[in-house]
């Protein structure tokens, strides 16, 4: 799951370079679930599935992934070794069992952010450039540190009215995260004047953002924390120095389609995960974890199941740059191709090492954030509740479609999503404690991003109950989509 990085990251969207060819030891959080009731009538194939599809068969390749990411540098990012050799891992598998099996490649526009330096008042401030970024001047831009006051409804630096009364030219202005873009946030104090643009978090943690699109930044932006915010705007008319120096590059990287030789091609189920890292370790948990259950799944499955509907799994590229191999790969279905989709389901995250057990809340349930998704996509996420509630024993929480994973282009062309997600850099609440175990008060992963996502930050009964789920689920809708669709 991607948050934008101040060292290697993505600032325009991919372009498609080739046609669609297809329309080790972990540690556990928690007890492992009871034993497990007999299966509806009518599941057979989704039980079938859900039996063949086991935790030793999953830990295989997350183990795998572990030795290439050591082999290559100690990551799997994207269009580096450890990718290419991830890509073939997964598609020479596939091919052994019966799919037919692409990898279409992508281009993309990669920044590399070789300066990033904030000072106010001679003391250094740590930061984060934000995505789309301009640059700035050689040798930085100075000025005094001018602080945007807070508004009582949290909508701080969003209204050109919110730099009235103070003198914002050849200012670095200093905002509060809230209520609308990062991009509206900067564009706003450079109308008024302002040279750059620092906008602090409004919760604890580091601010990772992004201004949207390669012409959305009209000011030097970067992030930073709630506590240096707060310690900022005291600082007021002080001086302050940004210093962004920010190159583009060109690099192609793979997605890995799959897809079974029998059922309905125009009623297809999909499901994918995103296969990359970040260049900061080799992502065991995010996103080993959801493409290995995917990749047992599919093995399991085989490549000519005896299913009503064609399944074609994804592993993408370029996820952790801006979910960039998705949507390549969407960008470029035709009408056609993209209404033979009956839904996409997405895995990113189903091991979370302090675990929670989130399903994306395709109703709007909950009523946060993003809204529901596609029509379809309520009865998606009932099929995960029901199996992780009625037969894992398992409560779930819904969390919202945020646009951070691959759902992201799928559900922008009206295609019904769902899935699962274990938690990234979030918190667990002591309510969640008290119902999953776990840590209260700590990250759901305290190594998302960083070199220690490796085999041992992985809680295996999360593991064992996501894969078992995403196969009841996937098998379930090989069967039948009719609860979806009517199909």
């Amino acid at each position: 799951m991607p948050a934008t990085r101040g060292i290697r990251r993505v600032t325009t969207a991919a372009v498609a370079c080739t046609a669609l060819a297809l329309s080790g030891t972990v540690v556990a959080s928690a007890a492992p679930p009871p034993d497990r009731p007999a299966p509806p009538a009518g599941n057979a194939l989704a039980a079938q599935l859900t039996r063949d599809v086991t935790l030793a068969g999953v830990n295989r390749h997350l183990a795998a992934f572990q030795r290439i990411a050591d082999g290559n540098g100690g990551n799997r990012a994207a269009a580096t070794p450890g990718y290419a050799a991830s890509v073939d891992y997964i598609a020479g598998k596939l091919r052994d069992a019966g799919y037919q099996v692409s990898t279409p490649s992508f281009e993309y526009e990669e920044e590399i952010v070789e300066t990033a330096e904030f000072a106010v008042a001679g003391n250094d401030v740590e930061m984060t450039p934000m995505a789309y970024s301009p640059s700035t001047p050689e040798g930085g831009a100075t000025g005094p540190l001018v602080v945007v006051p807070e508004d009582e409804d949290g909508s701080t630096g969003c209204e050109a009215t919110d730099y009235d009364g103070q003198d914002f030219t050849g200012a670095i202005a200093l905002i509060r995260r809230g209520a609308c873009a990062f991009s509206v946030k900067q564009g706003a104090a450079a109308e008024a004047g302002a040279v750059a643009a620092v906008i602090s978090n409004n919760v604890e943690g580091p601010l990772r953002g992004t201004l949207g699109g390669p012409d959305a930044g009209v000011v030097p932006t970067v992030g930073i924390t709630q506590a240096d915010g707060n310690t900022l705007a005291q600082q007021g008319g002080d001086e302050a120095m940004l210093n962004l120096q920010i190159r583009r590059e060109q690099r192609t990287t793979r997605n890995v389609i799959a897809q079974t030789r029998t059922g309905r091609t125009d009623n297809v189920v999909m499901a994918g995960a995103h296969l990359d890292s970040v260049p900061d370790g080799p992502g065991i948990n995010d996103n080993g974890s959801g493409s290995a259950a995917l990749l047992e799944t599919a093995l399991q499955l085989g490549g000519q199941p005896r299913a009503t509907n064609t399944v074609r799994f994804a592993w993408w590229g370029a996820e952790e740059l801006g979910l960039l191999g998705a949507d390549d790969y969407v960008s470029n279905l035709s009408e056609q191709q993209r209404s033979d989709i009956a839904m996409y389901l997405n895995f990113d995250m189903i091991a979370s090492p302090n675990a929670a057990y989130f399903v994306y809340d395709g109703d709007d349930s909950d009523g946060v954030g993003a809204g529901p998704g596609p029509e379809g996509s309520a009865q998606i996420e009932q099929a995960f509740v029901d199996y992780l509630q009625d037969r894992e024993n398992v409560p779930v929480e819904g969390t919202d479609f945020t646009g951070r994973s691959d759902y992201g282009p799928f559900i922008a062309v009206d295609i019904p999503a769902g899935g699962l997600f274990t938690g990234a850099e979030g918190i667990k609440t002591p309510e969640q404690a008290d119902k999953w175990g776990g840590q209260a008060g700590e990250p759901y992963d305290p190594c998302y991003h960083t070199p220690c996502d490796t085999l041992d930050n992985v809680d295996r009964v999360a593991l064992e109950r996501n894969s078992d789920a995403i196969a009841w689920v996937t098998g379930k809708y090989a069967t039948t989509t009719r609860q979806v669709n009517g199909e």
